[in-house]
């Protein structure tokens, strides 16, 4: 198994990349404030970038309107306030699942459900992919499920170099390994050989390897990756649900895998884990990232809708 090359520091001293490493060291100093205080600070900055950032309010005030008619003005409008207050914790647990220590990670509560589906699948000698969603808190309870589990990763590459190496590294550390989108070969080798990787396709994709399924009852340009690695890695497919808790802390659980999945029709197994991210955002909706243009690429002849 391969394990990405980190860039060294050497190759990043230029004056043009300072300020991404004063940003790289203030995440490291936020990552050192007690985890309660992190969820406080995080939603007032939430609350400011909502009134800042006014494009990403209408994103989400639109996706909201899209996904949840059946909600009133009023509960649409506070959910949207919740759901942006949220959108300022996820750059707090960012933080702290990066750069926080082992010992900071241990004292944030959290329970993990559903723990023998993964190992009745290891049993079998299968790999897993846990196909979880783009939640505030899904690299804060990625690390928190390392605890109990190896598991490698998917990721895109950041454009910025700096960044990039301050994350793949802190990703390193917890993590088994991380693939990019193009190590197809890798990542079917992974699970061929029984590994578990944590994957998220329920952001908004272009190209041959897209299909239009439901999401929310609206079609949405979905990959079907998950489909093709289930397929030529003989994996099996764990919904993985996270909710971060009222009083704080976080809610995970793994479901049974996907009854009879892979199948032989890609569009129809996009459309199951499209089902179960739904579900997945049901039990959270304020969590969800509603601020990203899941709806963007549109069906031929249909009216954007941003």
């Amino acid at each position: 198994m391969s394990v990405p090359s980190v860039s060294p520091v050497s190759s990043l001293v230029h004056p043009r990349h300072w300020l991404s490493w004063l940003g790289v060291g203030a995440i490291a100093v936020m990552a050192r404030l007690p985890y309660r205080l992190l969820l406080v600070l995080g939603g007032a900055a939430g609350w400011l970038a909502a009134r800042l950032l006014r494009s990403r309010r209408r994103v989400a005030e639109r996706n909201l309107a899209l996904c949840f008619p059946e909600l009133g003005a009023a509960e649409r409008a506070a959910l949207l306030e919740e759901n942006l207050r949220d959108t300022g914790r996820m750059l707090a647990e960012f933080a702290l699942a990066w750069m926080g220590t082992d010992r900071a990670l241990a004292r944030v509560p959290m329970t993990l459900d559903g723990l023998e589906h993964l190992e009745a699948a290891h049993r079998a000698g299968r790999g897993v992919l846990l196909v979880g969603a783009h939640f505030s808190h899904l690299e804060l309870c990625a690390r928190l499920v390392s605890q109990r589990l190896r598991i490698a990763g998917m990721y895109r590459v950041m454009d910025n170099p700096v960044f990039e190496r301050a994350v793949l590294r802190a990703r390193l550390r917890y993590a088994v390994t991380m693939f990019t989108k193009e190590e197809i070969r890798q990542t079917v080798r992974h699970l061929r050989d029984g590994g578990a990787i944590w994957y998220a396709p329920d952001q908004d994709m272009r190209g041959k390897d897209s299909v239009f399924v439901p999401f929310f009852g609206i079609p949405a340009s979905t990959i079907t990756a998950t489909h093709h690695l289930a397929r030529l890695g003989q994996a099996a497919v764990i919904p993985f649900f996270h909710r971060r808790l009222p009083g704080g802390g976080y809610a995970l659980r793994l479901e049974a895998p996907l009854a009879d999945f892979p199948s032989d029709d890609p569009v129809a197994d996009t459309a199951r884990v499209n089902a179960a991210i739904e579900r997945m955002v049901r039990e959270a909706p304020s969590q969800y990232l509603w601020i990203h243009k899941r709806f963007k690429t549109r069906p031929p002849g249909a009216p954007p809708v941003y």
